[in-house]
């Protein structure tokens, strides 16, 4: 059986399924927009980040699966400094988005990451009872040179640690390019070399300190495989993003925001295209999945059981996940559509079309 956390414009649903049979169990927080979800594996506890407009950004925990919810505290800066280097910071310090939210290592228990919009990183270590901003990251000379992609200002939207060292992180930041500590927090090295901005100009296109990638991932068993879908194409690393190739965009298009690598496999990884950065709908309104199996060098264009005229769907960077066994996906849009495939995206079926717009879909375990 599987479970799949759906957080929409308007709550979570819990969504359990196997084979063709899939069904909302529940619906949480309704009304609210949820903008992350983590399912811890480590111990089993739910979160759920909600973005309240005037009340403010919120957290929530169910130790017992949605049974029952408490709120625990929210990620949030420091006061501003009235007086040294960052009194006229032009970025605001104030979190307006919960953007990732990150187990820490397995030898962690407690430790969680959240990645926020603007792009403070934070942690805690007490299950998210309290959270700490990672100073080092805020403090970057580089951040003035930060800036927004589809938010006025940058965002940090994933956030990545080694299974093999719970001290190495790799976060990305749109638009700041992605970064990499390997102690902790304590020092950040920029790790975007390779990637380029064909939105700046000539001669700043290989900034790495102003590079959007829309969205990151790792393989767990080979965590050197690294993919990201870039506002200006698809990059891979091999080598732990110590230096990033460019993919040949494939047909039809390879522009987007969502990636999702295969847990076992670093060379396959799926991809959702959109039309361009000023048409983001489905190129000629027909819905595919373009999936790789041999690193980047072929992709296979996968269309059984998704809409193939007058599509308009658009999948957040959130809004497609790999199950554990590297066979079942599951994707959602903007504008309500919700599928599940059970074959590497071979084939999809349509759990819903009518759902609220969807931010993030996350599997269980």
């Amino acid at each position: 059986m599987n479970t799949l956390l759906v957080g929409t414009r308007k709550g979570l649903l819990v969504i359990h399924g196997e084979g063709t049979n899939w069904r909302i169990a529940s619906h949480h927080f309704a009304g609210d927009p949820v903008t992350q979800v983590l399912a811890d594996p480590r111990d089993g506890a739910w979160y759920a980040a909600l973005r309240l407009g005037h009340f403010g950004v919120k957290l929530r925990k169910t130790t017992d699966q949605g049974a029952s919810w408490r709120e625990i505290a929210a990620p949030a800066f420091p006061p501003k400094p009235a007086s040294g280097p960052w009194a006229d910071d032009a970025t605001p310090w104030n979190v307006d988005l919960i953007w990732a939210l990150t187990a820490g290592g397995a030898d962690q228990p407690g430790t969680l990451w959240a990645g926020c919009l603007p792009a403070g990183l934070f942690k805690s270590e007490d299950g998210g009872a309290s959270w700490t901003l990672n100073a080092p990251l805020w403090e970057q000379p580089g951040r003035r040179h930060w800036f927004g992609g589809g938010y006025d200002h940058a965002g940090i939207h994933a956030v990545l640690v080694d299974p093999r060292d719970a001290r190495h992180l790799t976060v990305a930041i749109s638009c700041g390019g992605v970064w990499q500590t390997r102690d902790g927090g304590a020092h950040w090295v920029l790790s975007a070399a390779g990637m380029k901005a064909d939105y700046l100009p000539a001669e700043s296109a290989d900034d790495q300190n102003t590079q959007d990638p829309h969205s990151m991932v790792q393989c767990a068993a080979r965590p050197d495989a690294l993919w990201v879908q870039h506002h200006c194409g698809i990059f891979r690393s091999a080598d732990g993003a110590q230096s990033w190739q460019a993919i040949p965009a494939p047909k039809p298009s390879g522009f987007g925001f969502a990636v999702a690598c295969d847990p076992r496999n670093p060379q396959r990884a799926w991809f959702v295209p959109a039309q361009a950065d000023a048409c983001r709908i489905p190129v000629g309104g027909q819905m595919v999945v373009t999936r790789t199996d041999d690193g980047g060098a072929s992709f296979k264009v996968l269309t059984l059981g998704l809409p193939q005229s007058n599509a308009y769907h658009l999948v957040y960077r959130h809004a497609l996940d790999v199950a554990g066994d590297g066979q079942t996906l599951a994707m959602a849009s903007t504008t309500g559509g919700l599928w599940v495939s059970l074959d590497a995206g071979e084939s999809w079926q349509a759990l819903s079309r009518d759902l609220p717009p969807v931010a993030v879909l996350r599997f269980v375990g």
